[in-house]
Order: structure tokens, then C-alpha cells, then sequence
């Protein structure tokens, strides 16, 4: 097995089993109690990651303009909460996350490429004191497309793009992997692959297909597997879930971590597997 970079985990999931990152907008935690964020990163690089993800999510202008915070104190606070966790682990880095805006663009929506470009920007430019940016948990290519354009019109450092995929191996919108690959390749990621909506089992035969046509680095970030339809909490514990990530990493991946659901026991549990 290749020297696989390790991922995080869920920061929202981390965040709500203390009684935060909820209402409107749920960044603005990083204002309100940053020493929480502070150390849900610090325990995810103990665990073993080596990139952690920014608490920016779900930050945008859309969002911001429901609180009362800018995106630039939302992003920047963020960014500041996760350097201060890797004090503890020198050598890693801190990835700005930029998730969907929230809108569906025209023709489906209301939301226009230019305006939706604009607010990515905001985002990047606010960000320009992480180490890359992850584009994340979008499902429609069109979208990812603007964003990673508006990302790399501000910044010349790595951009990642992971898309969320259904069961039958298209994005809600109706994007393969093929397409995927293919036209975020065109477009200048410097990596690419998959986060949310499935566990380790159901994305393994995406991320295969990700695997077999891409030349970029590969990213798997999927769920602790799928929730419970009565409960809503998701069904793997942390050495489930590194057993059925086993496949996955066996592909030839390159960075690897986990989404809704995943805990710091669950990115351990994928450093044992590894032998770290």
C-alpha cells in the first residue's frame, strides 16, 4: 500500500455532540467558541490526519448575510483555528473548504454562473492563508467547474474537487465519473474524487472508476456508512469502517479520511490499517 495522505473526519459531526454548529449559520462557531473547533482539529491530527479541513463548509456570501459576520471573519477565524491545532503536528496542513453554495444554478435555478463565481472568489480570497483549497460535496459539474475556476483565479495553491455521488454512480445532477474526470482534469484540479452521501462499500465501485481513469491524484472521503432511517445516526464504528475501506485503499488512492458520521476513532482506526 502507497504512502496514502490521511484526511479528516466529520467536523460537523464532532461539533453537534458538544451542542454546536447549529442555526443559520453554523461557521460562525469559529467565532463564538473557537478553542471547541481548535481542538476537534487537534484530535483528528493525533489521530493520524495529515491535511484537516478548515470549519468553512458552508461559508458563502448567501449564508453569511443571515448572521451577523462577514465571510472574511467567518473563513479567516477558521483558517486561524486550524493552524493553531497544527502547532502540535508540525508538517501538516490546513485545506480551506469550500462546499455548494446552497442555490441550484440556471436553468434550474435562480442562481447565474457569474454570481455564483463571485461568491466562490470571496471565499477563496479569504482563504488565502490556508495551504489548498478542497472543493467538496457537490453534485452538480457544472458547479464544481465555476468554482474551481473562481479558486484558481485567486490563488496558485493546490485545488482538490471531490464530488458526491449517488448509489448508482451519478451525481444527483447525472455526472459520471467519466465526466468528472474528465472535465475537472481539463480544468486544472490538481486532484479529485469522491466525499459524502455513501459509505466504503456503496462508493467502491466509484471510486474504482475514478481510479482507472484518472491521471490526478485520487481522493476517497466517503461516509460511516449509510445512516439509519429511523434514527439518522450512521452505522459504523471506527474499525467497520476501516475494514470496508480496506478495497479502497488497496486502488491505489492517494488521500483518504472520512465524512458524516466519521470521528477521530474512525481516522485512528484507518492509521492502524496502515501501520502508523
Amino acid at each position: 500500500m502507497k504512502n496514502i495522505v490521511l484526511l479528516d473526519g466529520a467536523m460537523g459531526t464532532m461539533l453537534n455532540r458538544r451542542g454546536l454548529h447549529k442555526g443559520p449559520f453554523p461557521e460562525e462557531v469559529n467565532l463564538t467558541h473557537p478553542d471547541q473547533v481548535t481542538d476537534v482539529h487537534r484530535l483528528y491530527l493525533e489521530a493520524g490526519s495529515g491535511i484537516i479541513y478548515a470549519c468553512t463548509f458552508g461559508v458563502n456570501g448567501l449564508k453569511a448575510a443571515k448572521s451577523g459576520y462577514t465571510v472574511a471573519q467567518a473563513v479567516s477565524a477558521a483558517v486561524e483555528n486550524a493552524r493553531a491545532a497544527c502547532l502540535s503536528r508540525p508538517g501538516s496542513r490546513v485545506a480551506l473548504d469550500i462546499g455548494s453554495l446552497g442555490e441550484l444554478l440556471e436553468p434550474y435555478g435562480e442562481l447565474d454562473a457569474k454570481r455564483a463565481g463571485a461568491l466562490f472568489r470571496e471565499v477563496a480570497e479569504a482563504g488565502a492563508g490556508a495551504d489548498l483549497t478542497v472543493i467538496e460535496t457537490i453534485s452538480d459539474l457544472k458547479e464544481a467547474l465555476i468554482a474551481l475556476e473562481a479558486v484558481k483565479s485567486v490563488s496558485d495553491k493546490p485545488v482538490f474537487v471531490t464530488m458526491t455521488f449517488a448509489a448508482g454512480g451519478r451525481t444527483l445532477m447525472g455526472n459520471t465519473p467519466a465526466e468528472v474526470v474528465r472535465e475537472l482534469s481539463a480544468a486544472g484540479a490538481d486532484a479529485l474524487g469522491l466525499n459524502c452521501s455513501l459509505g466504503p462499500r456503496e462508493a467502491l465501485p466509484i471510486a474504482r472508476q475514478i481510479r482507472d481513469l484518472s491521471a490526478l491524484p485520487v481522493i476517497v472521503k466517503p461516509n460511516a456508512g449509510m445512516p439509519d432511517p429511523k434514527t439518522g445516526l450512521y452505522r459504523l464504528g471506527p474499525d467497520d469502517f476501516a475494514e470496508l475501506m480496506l478495497p479502497m485503499l488497496e486502488l491505489g488512492v492517494d488521500y483518504a479520511g472520512g465524512c458524516c458520521g466519521t470521528e477521530p476513532g474512525h481516522i485512528a482506526a484507518l492509521a492502524r490499517l496502515m501501520g502508523r
